[in-house]
C-alpha cells in the first residue's frame, strides 16, 4: 500500500482517464497526439480499452498525457 500512496494515478480506472481526455480533446486531437488506430479509425472507449490492455506502451501514452493535462488544468 506504501507504494501506491505516491502514484498519482492511483485510485483512477483506466476508462475514467480515457473518458476524460476524449472530453477534454475529441477523439480526433486525441488520435492526433496519441497515433495509435484505435484513437483515429471509429474510435470507441470499448475498442480503446481492449487495446490500452493489450498494449502497456500505448497505456503508458495515455497515462502521461493525462498526468501532464492534469497538471496543467484540471480535466
Amino acid at each position: 500500500m506504501d507504494e501506491q500512496k505516491n502514484n498519482p494515478l492511483h485510485g483512477i480506472s483506466l476508462e475514467t482517464i480515457l473518458n476524460r481526455l476524449v472530453d477534454h480533446f475529441g477523439w480526433q486531437i486525441l488520435g492526433k497526439i496519441i497515433q495509435i488506430n484505435c484513437f483515429i479509425e471509429n474510435p470507441s472507449i470499448q475498442s480503446s480499452l481492449k487495446f490500452l490492455r493489450k498494449t502497456p506502451w500505448a497505456r503508458k501514452k495515455v497515462e502521461d498525457l493525462y498526468l501532464e493535462i492534469h497538471q496543467l488544468v484540471d480535466v
